[in-house]
């Protein structure tokens, strides 16, 4: 990245033209929550809504104006006195605002939609954005449907905002209409045209993804000089949706040695904002979604698995720990290879011979056949068959776990160290977390639990309950089951065979205080 980089403006519209999504409504409190995360994110601008659209959006707007203080934000607005007035009390609270007016521009539009002539749109952008001046310091203008709008219109009407008053100039393509190189000679000519433009005037782009190239024309947009992009977190927003937040923001960071800009989002903050904004619209993220899709790091090819294992660049050009992630996935399955099989026994805790592991990885090719995937469990299950097994540094003794009304849940647990006896007892939310904290007392593992499950494994009033966890321990996450007709008993259990793996080879000694694990 050059002395000379220019720095591209995130212009967050999730709240907004996201949420205009179908089945994408959020409550003010839902809003307030996916904005403090946008914060966190370090977005410049957050456009939380629409506030003359209805009271549910006012008091979204201004619940966020007051709570969130360092970006800018910003309310939309048709160029309609009340509803340039409802974004100003909505906005009232606000450290940093700004107005977004918005007006159609194109024949189309002018015709059909608004049935007024050129003249009159000049005239009625020109009055709305001088009245606006004396509540807001910050104005952005948008003329809807830019990219379908004669040029020397489009020309003549951002004139005409720039002298009235308007900060920002946006330039939406509001239907997704144009491609990249068309896009990159609008926002040129623009600039030449007015050479304030992405200087003392922003010049910000709203590509919509209709025909799939929103992401690619706001990047070619930037090449030609805009120094701002609205866009969507995960890419939500009317029809086929923005362009996605995170595949600019990523696409400005890996190839900054040919766009040369940069932006001031925290990156590891990426993924923890799109599980939210998931979370709360109900939106599922499609699984090979760029960035931010289950898909995005996971490996199934036998080839790009080794590739990977050796070095990540070989199939992997961002990593996934810079956007929040622990790191890549390799899916095992019938086209996986030794190598990452291999791997993965050594991260769940297994160390076998050469012998054991081809035994064990001619079972799991079998398995792979019958089935898509084959997950850890499916793993352990064949190494636990007749190929592996881990010693117990610590066993279960006695248990004993209480839980009524209106008292604390209360667990006494003996270990077996090595033939020492050890004791421990511990209150907890549950007899489950008392029998974990009972356990920690003794063992120190430090144990961070990532998962817990319970499935029936047999049926009946007398049935076995399989109970799975995930502990995350000594830098790495390692899975434990235990099976009894007893569930806190199989928790019990599921736990220490989780910590059995890491403590194989640091057995307790004879001291009086066990071993750490």
């Amino acid at each position: 990245m050059s002395k000379n980089s220019r720095k591209i403006y995130i212009f967050d519209t999730t709240l907004r033209d996201g949420e205009q999504s179908p089945g994408a409504s959020l409550t003010p409190e839902e809003k307030l929550k996916i904005a403090k995360q946008l914060e966190r994110l370090n977005v410049d601008v957050i456009e939380a809504g629409f506030p003359a659209s209805s009271p549910g959006e006012m008091a979204g707007v201004r619940l966020i104006a007051e709570a969130v203080r360092r970006p800018v934000i910003c309310a939309l607005s048709r160029m309609l006195s009340k509803d340039i007035d409802a974004c100003r009390r909505a906005l009232e609270p606000a450290r940093k605002k700004r107005l977004h007016v918005f007006l159609a521009t194109s024949q189309i539009h002018r015709q059909f939609k608004l049935k007024k002539d050129k003249r009159e749109i000049l005239k009625i952008a020109v009055e709305n954005i001088q009245s606006a001046k004396k509540d807001f310091k910050e104005i952005e203008f948008s003329p809807e449907d830019a990219s379908r709008t004669e040029v020397r219109f489009l020309l003549e009407t951002v004139r005409a905002a720039i002298d009235a008053g308007a900060t920002s100039i946006n330039i939406p393509d509001t239907v997704g209409y144009t491609v990249p190189q068309e896009f990159e000679e609008l926002i040129r000519t623009l600039i030449k045209k007015n050479p304030e433009l992405g200087e003392k005037v922003v010049l910000s782009v709203h590509c919509h993804n209709d025909l799939g190239l929103a992401v690619a024309n706001s990047l070619a947009a930037v090449l030609a000089g805009a120094n701002q992009v609205e866009c969507t977190v995960n890419g939500i927003g009317e029809r086929a949706g923005n362009a996605s937040l995170e595949e600019v923001v990523m696409a400005i960071d890996t190839r900054r040695d040919f766009i040369d800009c940069y932006t001031d989002v925290k990156l590891r903050e990426i993924t923890k904002a799109s599980r939210l904004v998931s979370h709360l619209t109900g939106m599922v993220v499609q699984p090979n979604k760029a960035i931010v899709g289950r898909n995005a790091f996971s490996h199934e090819s036998g080839i790009h698995q080794d590739g990977v294992l050796k070095k990540r660049q070989t199939y992997e050009i961002i990593d996934p720990k810079r956007i929040g992630l622990s790191g890549s996935q390799l899916i095992l399955g019938k086209l996986s290879g030794r190598h990452a099989f291999k791997e993965r026994v050594k991260k769940l805790g297994y160390a076998l011979r050469e012998e054991e592991l081809d035994a064990a990885f001619q079972k799991f090719k079998g398995l792979a056949d019958k089935k898509k995937y084959v997950f850890d469990e499916d793993i352990e299950a064949i190494l636990e068959e007749d190929v592996a097994h881990i010693p117990e540094a610590w066993k279960l003794e006695y248990l004993k776990a209480t839980s009524e009304s209106g008292r604390v849940p209360f667990a006494v647990v003996h270990l077996n160290a090595r033939g020492r006896i050890l004791k421990a007892e511990s209150e907890g939310d549950g007899p489950v977390d008392a029998c974990y904290k009972a356990i920690e007392k003794m063992v120190k593992s430090g144990a961070k639990l990532s998962h817990y499950g319970i499935q029936s494994v047999t049926g009946g009033k007398d049935a076995q309950g399989e109970v799975i966890v995930k502990l995350f321990v000594v830098g790495r996450e390692v899975t434990g089951r235990g099976t009894s007709t007893d569930i806190i008993e199989a928790s019990v259990k599921a736990y220490l065979f989780a910590l059995n793996k890491v403590s194989a080879h640091l057995l307790p000694e004879t001291s009086d205080e066990p071993s750490p694990v």
